[in-house]
């Protein structure tokens, strides 16, 4: 019996040492985990041009010549204007094959949230301007504006008035602002998505 205790209370460091490292392991802690509006907050975000909020980007076109560049983004542009979030005149109003210019306008719903008794969406003014050449276009996106809560008591904001890191994000730069940040970052997602949209089709084979 006396042999039995003493083999127990030998052990006992092992046991306790065992413990205390599965302890250690369990209360280390996790990784810091980014910052999900870090995509938001980056500088350069939401760039100025002449005080005029504008994004332009350059997409590359290997192989394509202007006609056919031109060819590509005014069919998608077109088939944009039609489609469902579309509210109301959103046109191409610049076609001009020889310049390689196109533009257009857009009015759209931009959603928030919709949930079943809940629908908060925002109308989203936009311009975009393309300049085709040979493979590549020049693609700006300008003149943003929003129309909300259109159907009780609209209120009007210019995106250099409300999204721009001088109204949206706060002095440190490591949060935005709760009202505008659901403008800020559906603007910035509607932009990814149409520059990300026109580079994969110009550089389909």
């Amino acid at each position: 019996m006396k042999k039995y205790l003493i083999a127990i209370l030998m052990a006992m460091p092992l046991i306790a040492s065992a413990q205390d490292n599965t302890w250690e392991r369990i209360e280390q802690p996790q990784e810091n985990k980014e910052n999900p509006d870090a995509k938001y907050l980056a500088e350069g975000a939401v760039p100025e041009v002449d005080g005029i909020v504008c994004w332009q980007t350059t997409i590359n076109a290997p192989g394509k010549s202007a006609q056919q560049i031109y060819d590509i983004l005014y069919k998608q542009i077109d088939k944009m204007t039609h489609e469902p979030n579309q509210i109301k005149n959103s046109a191409i109003v610049v076609n001009d094959p020889e310049q390689g210019h196109l533009g257009a306008i857009f009015h759209e719903w931009l959603v928030f949230k919709n949930a079943a008794l809940s629908l908060d969406r925002t109308q989203l003014n936009f311009q975009l301007k393309v300049r085709c050449y040979d493979e590549k276009a020049d693609v700006q996106m300008l003149h943003i504006s929003y129309d909300y809560d259109v159907e009780r008591k609209p209120f009007h904001y210019t995106a250099e008035e409300w999204i721009t890191d001088k109204y949206a994000v706060n002095k440190k730069h490591t949060k935005l602002y709760p009202v505008s940040a659901k403008f800020r970052r559906k603007t910035i997602d509607r932009k990814d998505f149409i520059f990300n949209k026109f580079a994969t089709l110009l550089n389909e084979k």
